[in-house]
């Protein structure tokens, strides 16, 4: 099994910023991809940006040159900064991880965390 751990969720005011984490532990022999979504009550879960294991980034059009993803591969942690923060941001942020692992055989396989909760309020 693989564990995916999301940290750093709270609540911030407009304009304000969040860092965000994301673990993944267990047995993990590659990371093709780990990426981040969100959901809000009532909406379709989004995926926010994302970072290859080539370190191509990509990010949803709406967070585009205000969040920020990189990785640490030694610690298999992913972060999504996340800057000017608007209300419509508010969401519960979940990490996907995308990777080679033990599963009938090797196999690759994804993994979610259990979500981390963004509040933009004032």
């Amino acid at each position: 099994q693989v564990q995916v751990v999301e940290t750093g969720g709270g609540l911030v005011q407009p304009g304000g910023s969040l860092r965000l984490s994301c673990a993944a532990s267990g047995t993990i022999f590659k990371i093709y991809a780990m990426n981040w979504y969100r959901q809000a009550p009532g909406k379709q879960r989004e995926l926010v940006a994302s970072i290859t294991e080539s370190d191509n980034l990509n990010y949803a059009d709406s967070v585009k040159g205000r969040f920020t993803v990189s990785r640490d591969k030694a610690k298999n942690t992913v972060y999504l900064q996340m800057n000017s923060l608007k209300p419509e941001d508010a969401a519960v942020y979940l990490c996907n991880v995308d990777v080679l692992t033990v599963m009938d055989g090797l196999k690759r396989y994804d993994f979610w965390g259990q979500g981390t909760q963004v509040t933009v309020s004032s």
